[in-house]
């Protein structure tokens, strides 16, 4: 079998060493297996035509050798570019060399249109590639998570990649989700899945293990379900909502159009879910579940005497306390780098509540004893080691460690102990599990607004397709104007005085605009017209095909990326 697969995979190891834009590399993995045929079934000078064809479609400028050699079994390479590459010894003998006849110039012509549709007729996708509680282990996403501070770097690095235009992180404790535009989807996904690898260090191979893979309308929905709280392990939980308008707040400094968008219309259908269902009525948070935990791991009767020890007092530390108070506790240490925040917390309690603040130098003591610890800091180790737990006094029953941190905070060695049981967010899913009949069927309730919020947002996706061919359009028409006024300047302007100069450019300029008035309408996608979309958009295929502005919006792709560069 002789593959052109092959070919591609080595031409591709010489662009990555070029200075060539990478938009210009050879075809997806799907199209090359198209191209790959048994050397029985092929005459070798249909070998040829194909390898250079391939070669030539994709805008590789470099002359081609058409050179024979005069033994037929002597050894030929076959050149692309300026690169020659063996081929299987049993189809040729040796090397061949490719040559571009006539009788390829057709299948040429079409494989260059092909690689132009690529970046232009299929418009850009939307992609998710995440990694969810659902999906990948606690060890996993540690690696992974991204703080807030730094999704803004992420962002910039992610959207400096070839295939990606847009791009927004979504990192919380319980999924690591990367929302992008790609003008290749094959090729964006491969690009941002080595670049999460290098950034965490763990293996390709690794993270596809785990990940999942969403596109377009899969990935618009599954965002929006996500706003809502239908992915999360307590049904309607308020945090994930408040973590998606933080993506929308760090997309607001000029990361795009289309990811932005995505994410408002999110945030949309997630009130729109809570309003509207009662989806978020009687369930709890993160935090609340880890409280809810927590007390069910007690002995009963005791969860009033227990001593109940929060170290970090940070925004999942303060829900924490909220819950604990709910629950009918009222007395806790509350371990923190500063006082002020600590005092801050105490004055939205009644006086009947004590939040006792401690020194973090004084955790370990006070961890020795309390019956239960949460833990919720930003430390990126752990703050609980298994020699830390031994030195603690013997309580009566088994100290309960509830980390609801990522990265974790009580090390995985301590559960190794008899005197300790450690609770982390992989555990929440038992407080989840007692209300599964009201979760679907609140479920099931939410899907109707997030499909209906998802066609808005298809619709609105759908009618920016038209703005690029609406510049280019306006572009190339003034363009042309501008350089037919030069050449009549250039040959009747010399008598002209300024006022008539004024008065060609004027009226050719009204004429471009009274000529595009009636294609310009029929691309508008706003309220001024009642046309529906799929008219308008065949307006706007019929014009690109009219006006050959397909080639333009490459370009303009291409320009755009070499920019960022």
């Amino acid at each position: 079998m002789y593959s052109i697969r092959k070919v591609v995979n080595r031409y591709e190891r010489f662009l990555s060493k070029s200075s060539v834009c990478r938009l210009c590399e050879p075809i997806d993995v799907e199209l090359a297996d198209t191209c790959s045929f048994p050397s029985s079934n092929r005459t070798l000078s249909e070998i040829k035509i194909k390898a250079m064809a391939v070669a030539s479609a994709f805008g590789f400028n470099q002359m081609m050798s058409s050179k024979h050699h005069n033994n037929p079994s002597s050894s030929s390479p076959i050149v692309l570019g300026t690169r020659a590459f063996p081929t299987n010894n049993k189809t040729t003998g040796g090397l061949i060399r490719c040559e571009l006849s006539s009788s390829s110039v057709s299948a040429l012509q079409q494989l260059k249109k092909s690689a132009i549709d690529r970046y232009t007729k299929e418009r850009s996708s939307i992609v998710v590639i995440g990694l969810s509680i659902h999906t990948a282990p606690l060890e996993m996403r540690e690696k992974l998570a991204i703080p807030v501070a730094e999704w803004p770097q992420a962002i910039s690095e992610l959207c400096a990649l070839n295939h990606i235009e847009e791009a927004a992180v979504l990192s919380t404790c319980n999924r690591m989700e990367i929302y992008v535009l790609a003008l290749s989807h094959h090729r964006g996904v491969r690009e941002v899945t080595l670049w999460m690898s290098k950034r965490s260090g763990i293996q390709v191979s690794d993270i596809c293990k785990h990940w999942f893979l969403l596109y377009n309308k899969d990935a618009t929905q599954h965002l929006f379900e996500v706003s809502a709280g239908l992915d999360s392990l307590v049904l309607g939980e308020g945090q994930i909502l408040s973590q998606v308008k933080q993506v929308r707040e760090k997309l607001r400094n000029g990361f795009g159009m289309v990811i932005p968008g995505l994410f408002e219309k999110a945030i949309t259908a997630g009130k729109r879910a809570r309003a509207e269902t009662g989806i978020a009525s009687g369930a709890v948070s993160v935090s609340s579940a880890a409280v809810e935990l927590a007390l069910t791991k007690l002995p009963p009767g005791s969860a009033s005497s227990a001593v109940m020890l929060v170290v970090g007092a940070g925004k999942m530390g303060k829900l924490v306390i909220k819950h604990l108070v709910a629950k009918g506790c009222t007395r806790m240490v509350v371990v923190n780098r500063s006082q002020e925040r600590v005092a801050a917390i105490q004055e939205e309690f009644p006086s009947g509540v004590e939040i006792i603040y401690k020194p973090l130098d004084e955790m370990l003591a006070c961890a020795g004893e309390a019956n239960v610890i949460f833990t919720s800091t930003a430390s990126e180790t752990p703050l609980f080691l298994k020699e830390h737990v031994e030195s603690f006094p013997l309580p009566a029953d088994a100290r309960l460690f509830v980390d609801i941190s990522v990265p974790r905070n009580v090390g995985s060695c301590v559960a190794e102990l008899d005197c300790a049981r450690v609770c982390n967010v992989d555990d929440l899913k038992e407080v989840v599990a007692a209300n599964k009949e009201d979760r679907a069927r609140k479920a099931m309730e939410a899907q109707d607004i997030i499909i209906e919020e998802s066609k808005k947002f298809e619709a609105w996706w759908d009618s920016l397709q038209t703005v690029p061919t609406i510049k280019k359009l306006r572009r190339k028409t003034d363009r042309i104007r501008a350089d037919s006024v030069v050449k009549f300047m250039s040959k009747y302007g010399k008598d002209m005085d300024k006022k008539t100069k004024e008065a060609v450019e004027d009226l050719t300029r009204a004429m471009v605009n009274k000529i595009l008035h009636g294609p310009m309408k029929h691309l508008r996608c706003d309220d001024t017209e009642n046309r529906p979309l799929p008219e308008t958009l065949e307006n706007m295929e019929a014009l690109n095909r009219m006006f050959e502005l397909e080639l333009e919006l490459l370009e303009e792709k291409i320009r755009a990326k070499m920019d960022q560069k």
